[in-house]
């Protein structure tokens, strides 16, 4: 569709293209180990702003972060609780988004004004390399209309989007098909925000964890 490029993620460059495009502020689509994403540049405002517009999403709704290493952590958040260091251990990369302290770095549009930051590590090569070669977090959240149904292809997200965004890196089918499970560890006990892919098994972590 016009004003929209298509690249197989296993093409040579295709990744390297949209990093290009990230950095210039633009939006891209991509696939993730759940579904996949729309991203843009973490530490990039207007960019973020893009994202929130495209989406058609609420301004008073976060956007997660995505991060290529648990150590990354340290970058966005602060006063990291030994839970969280235990959940990430356990379930990252993979489909457990973590509720944290956010760092002053942090930009207050992403967050929609409060003091937390949702991360994760995906459990996907491709968006792997993706924040790998961006050198920043990617700010991203599930390439579809708010409130409609997540794509789990390239061509879903083109029928949808395919005007929207500048660029969809095509890795084939998502393998999860389910968004994440997010945890806010801000709070003691832990308390499950979204029950998504792994949700029963980190509800027995956290559980035994308490008991320990």
């Amino acid at each position: 569709m016009t004003g929209v490029r298509v690249l197989l993620a296993s093409q040579c460059g295709s990744i390297e293209q949209a990093v290009t495009v990230l950095r210039k502020g633009d939006v891209i689509a991509f696939p993730t180990d759940t579904v996949y994403g729309l991203g843009v540049h973490g530490f990039n405002a207007a960019a973020i702003e893009k994202l929130f517009e495209i989406k058609e999403r609420e301004r008073r709704k976060a956007i997660p972060l995505l991060l290529a290493r648990i150590e990354d952590v340290t970058t966005v958040a602060i006063r990291i609780p030994r839970i969280a260091w235990q959940l990430a251990e356990q379930f990252w990369p993979g489909p457990v988004t973590l509720i944290l302290p956010k760092a002053h770095k942090v930009l207050d549009v992403l967050t929609a004004g409060m003091d937390t930051v949702a991360v994760r590590v995906p459990a996907h090569d491709i968006a792997l390399k993706l924040i790998s070669m961006l050198g920043a977090p990617l700010a991203a959240t599930s390439a579809n209309i708010s409130g409609q149904t997540e794509a789990v292809t390239a061509e879903e997200v083109r029928d949808v989007l395919g005007k929207r965004v500048r660029l969809i890196l095509d890795g084939g089918r998502c393998p999860g098909g389910v968004p994440s499970t997010v945890v806010d560890v801000t709070v003691a006990p832990p308390v499950i925000r979204r029950h998504g892919a792994l949700a029963d098994k980190v509800q027995d972590f956290v559980a035994k964890s308490l008991q320990r």
